[in-house]
């Protein structure tokens, strides 16, 4: 009797041995075009309650490129748009083009966990511009959107094979997919030693801002945020801002509407993320995940007189949502220090005891958590963001006649008075920097002015006042130098 309870309990030790040397799971939650600074997070109380007060909220998490498929190729390598390549949502702009799948898809952060023997799974839009020929390299489990969000009428890569829906509200069939994957792991054989990476990216908030049915008609009197920018044209800033005149009171209805929809659509992400914690609950699989809940890119509606989009360096378009819970991390913890997406890629890795690629531009930021300090020290870092303009004498869009195909503008839409949102010039580079002193931004326009922006966000949170003439030359100067150096980096030197 005594040699059966020595064996009970040695197996009972290798179990608990077995069980703690496994590595943490993941789960990625990928919103898309969701905002920070107009309340973009305002639905999401579930989101906020089992992420937010049970791990970390990060207050400076900024987007790369203010724009889908760049910022999500640089989630996935950990690299800035100068060096993965992908600069727009066009196939000849690199997003889905040769060398993506060819050179960086194998290279990217599902294949790396792939390979150190996670079991991966995707739900959602992948990158703009896939189609579906063949499933990306790096997932077991694949189910990919067929080019840009939306949320009916839809097609599907699910694993080896196209799928049409119709009716079915995509932001659901992804949160029932991602639970079915959870459940089927946690009963497989390997379930004690073989850890698994989710990401699931659904279409909201992007356009055409169709909530499910039952959502319908939630915030529909809510009104489009009142910023002290709104419908405020600024003649300060670059040349395609400063062009916009005040949006007419029909195109603000249309705003507010826009609006609304948008935060109805978020309901539904916020019940997928519901359901992922409660199945990571019941099966056990919760205190030894990672669930981190992101966005590719920020979004703006009527900022300086700006109708509806992204592509613009300011704080509506480039600040992002992420939150974090997992081992660790101490329940309501607030992270001041700045992080970028292409910071994310090393940072799984790290939690997975994966060395980061030298390839790769991000940081890990693994080490600022703590299990008992809910607020670490700042971080001091200098972040990249740039953007390469889209327009081209295709982007020309005849409903909006006062412009030319050889103007090379784009984003011009009639249900926006015909404002360009994009242009072939609206290209440049910033340097946001979040140091003990300073919480700024500056920026430099590839155009023919070389108009360059900077603001004092302590001083002047909804940058109002183009403040680039107010600094001194020597500031203003390494600045410059900083930026150059940024928008040249490759792996470490990035660190700055």
């Amino acid at each position: 009797k005594l040699l059966q309870i020595g064996l009970g309990l040695l197996l009972l030790g290798l179990s608990f041995s077995i069980r703690a040397q496994k590595p943490p799971n993941i789960v990625l939650i990928l919103t898309d075009d969701q905002d920070v600074e107009l309340h973009g997070m305002y639905p999401l109380s579930s989101t906020i309650r089992e992420l937010g007060n049970e791990g970390a909220s990060f207050h400076r998490a900024y987007t790369p490129t203010p724009i889908c498929c760049p910022a999500r190729a640089s989630l996935l390598t950990g690299m800035y748009a100068h060096n993965h390549g992908t600069r727009n949502n066009s196939q000849s702009g690199g997003c889905y083009g040769d060398r993506w799948q060819l050179t960086l898809e194998p290279r990217a952060l599902p294949h790396l966990l792939q390979l150190e023997g996670y079991t991966t799974f995707f739900g959602g839009k992948y990158l703009n511009q896939y189609t579906g020929e063949v499933t990306p390299v790096g997932w077991n489990e694949f189910y990919g959107l067929h080019g840009n969000s939306r949320y009916y009428n839809y097609t599907l890569r699910e694993n080896t094979k196209n799928i049409h829906y119709t009716d079915t509200y995509l932001t659901d069939l992804l949160r029932d997919r991602a639970v079915d994957f959870l459940k089927r792991i946690s009963q497989s054989e390997e379930k004690e030693s073989r850890p698994f990476f989710a990401m699931v990216a659904p279409p909201a908030a992007h356009a055409p801002f169709t909530p499910a049915p039952r959502h319908e008609g939630v915030f529909s009197n809510i009104k489009a945020l009142r910023t002290p920018s709104f419908n405020e044209p600024k003649d300060d800033k670059h040349w395609l801002v400063r062009s916009s005149a005040r949006l007419h009171n029909q195109t603000i209805d249309l705003l507010d509407q826009f609006y609304s929809r948008r935060l109805e659509t978020l309901l539904a992400v916020d019940e997928l993320v519901d359901a992922v914690v409660k199945t990571l609950r019941e099966t056990g699989a919760l205190e030894n995940t990672y669930i981190v809940f992101a966005s590719d890119n920020g979004y703006h509606v009527g900022q300086f007189a700006q109708p509806f989009d992204k592509r613009q360096p300011y704080e509506t378009d480039i600040h992002i949502p992420l939150l974090i819970r997992g081992p660790g991390i101490a329940p309501g913890s607030q992270v001041k220090s700045a992080v970028s997406l292409v910071d994310l890629a090393p940072t799984i890795l790290s939690w997975a005891k994966v060395a980061t690629p030298a390839y790769m531009d991000g940081r890990s930021f693994h080490n600022i958590f703590g299990d008992k300090l809910t607020e670490g020290p700042l971080v001091e870092r200098s972040l990249l963001i740039e953007y390469w303009g889209e327009g081209n004498n295709e982007t020309y869009n005849p409903e909006c006649p006062e412009f030319r195909a050889q103007d090379q503008l784009a984003q011009c839409d009639p249900e926006g008075e015909c404002h360009c949102q994009d242009a072939w010039n609206n290209t440049f580079a910033c340097v946001r920097e979040v140091r003990y002193r300073e919480d700024r931004i500056y920026c430099e326009f590839q155009d023919e002015e070389d108009f360059q922006e900077a603001y004092d966000l302590s001083e002047d949170p909804y940058q109002l006042t183009n403040g680039v003439y107010d600094l001194v030359p020597i500031d203003r100067a390494l600045l410059g130098l900083r930026l150059q150096n940024l928008t040249h980096c490759r792996g470490r030197g990035c660190f700055a």
